[in-house]
């Protein structure tokens, strides 16, 4: 496969936290791809399959999950990894990990974090991803953490730009282990970013159709939207509705992927290293102004007549409850949680409150309800609307 000379290179990798001599072959896996299976392998990766992507605990198997889009967003970074002569396993290894930090419930699990741990540091979904990659999942006899290396982690800090401000979890994973988190990350990186994006602008978009929350007419008053249904109506005007929905997501995926890589191919012209590329400034893979602002206007529908539904505003405020009660029941009486995390809970704060936010961050959806059923006395009601 074509390399290109911006590409991270993982023969040339800054290495990971911890020496590690096991005994044994290692294998034809490069250390991009031991990453990424460590990540796919993790028990923090296989818990996303029941956290909510846009819709809270939904009843039926049809809607995605955080499981389903890190996959479909890795296979969108593949895609435009392989295009531009990046790393590929770099690029998906990013991708699977970006959404670990995700708390049960989605932005409502995660605001309810943030309000609980005002005094202890305040939560970030993006700084707990890395915490739980680098410090809690720890299947390895000789260090904490899954080990990742340098540009793996780098990515997973800084896949939405630099950080300027980083809050305790991200600031003691960099203190370790330096992740220059005022520069931009690598193309790889950057790419998973955009791939993020492409996937559930879209792919929301199906979910919420599906589930009734989406209007067609509404999504038409979209000129880019309307532009592209047009088009799909006249190729397969016999086609049944469903499928030409469908068709219009994968048509619109398509043309997002065709002008980042048209885009991008023309902003790393003349660079000629992944050094280059951290010290260039500025975001090199990215959409055309035109493309860009049709992705600003989509996401602005999005949260009007989705995120921001009644329906789903009303059953966001209802998991936000479960989150924070969750939480103050673990504070007051550290005899409701589990034996593993009751007998390592701090005596002092606030890493009293991190250890505790770290259990309910793990949790899924549905476990955080049976949690707060079982120490309440109570199912907590209208968690699922789909």
């Amino acid at each position: 496969m074509h390399r290109a000379p911006y590409a991270s290179d993982p023969a040339a990798s800054r290495g990971r936290e911890f020496p590690e001599e096991r005994e044994g072959t290692r294998g034809p896996r490069s250390e991009f791809q031991r990453d990424r299976d460590r990540i796919v392998h993790s028990i923090a990766f296989r818990r996303l399959r029941s956290k909510t992507q846009v819709f809270i605990a939904p009843d039926g198997d049809h809607y995605r999950t955080r499981l389903t889009h890190s996959i479909e967003v890795a296979q969108i970074g593949r895609v435009l990894a392989r295009e531009l002569g990046l790393d590929e396993d770099l690029t998906e290894a990013i991708c699977l990990g970006h959404d670990i930090g995700h708390p049960p419930f989605g932005h409502a699990g995660e605001t309810a974090l943030e309000e609980a741990m005002v005094g202890a540091g305040g939560y970030d979904h993006n700084a707990h991803g890395l915490r739980t990659l680098a410090r809690l999942e720890s299947p390895y006899c000789d260090h904490d953490g899954l080990n990742l290396t340098w540009e793996t982690l780098e990515g997973l800090a800084k896949h939405n730009g630099p950080v300027s401000a980083p809050g305790w979890a991200l600031e003691e994973i960099d203190r370790a282990f330096p992740l220059e988190l005022s520069t931009w990350p690598s193309l790889e990186a950057q790419v998973a970013a955009i791939a993020d994006d492409i996937a559930y602008d879209n792919h929301d978009i199906d979910d919420g159709l599906r589930a009734g929350f989406l209007d067609l007419d509404d999504l038409l008053a979209l000129d880019w939207l309307a532009d592209q249904w047009r088009a799909v109506e006249k190729r397969f005007p016999h086609a049944p509705r469903d499928r030409q929905l469908r068709e219009l997501v994968r048509t619109q995926i398509g043309l997002m992927v065709t002008d980042l890589l048209m885009h991008t191919r023309e902003q790393v012209k003349g660079v000629g290293s992944a050094a280059e590329v951290r010290a260039a400034g500025c975001q090199l893979a990215a959409f055309s102004p035109a493309m860009r602002e049709h992705e600003r206007v989509l996401k602005r529908f999005m949260y009007d007549r989705l995120y921001y539904h009644e329906e789903q505003m009303e059953t966001a405020r209802r998991a936000h409850d479960v989150i924070s009660r969750l939480f103050a029941a673990y504070h007051r009486d550290p005899a409701t949680m589990p034996e593993e995390w009751r007998v390592s809970l701090p005596e002092s704060e606030p890493q009293r409150s991190r250890h505790i936010a770290d259990f309910i961050a793990g949790m899924t959806d549905r476990f955080a309800i049976t949690q707060c059923a079982r120490i309440y006395g109570s199912m907590p009601e209208g968690l699922s609307n789909v």
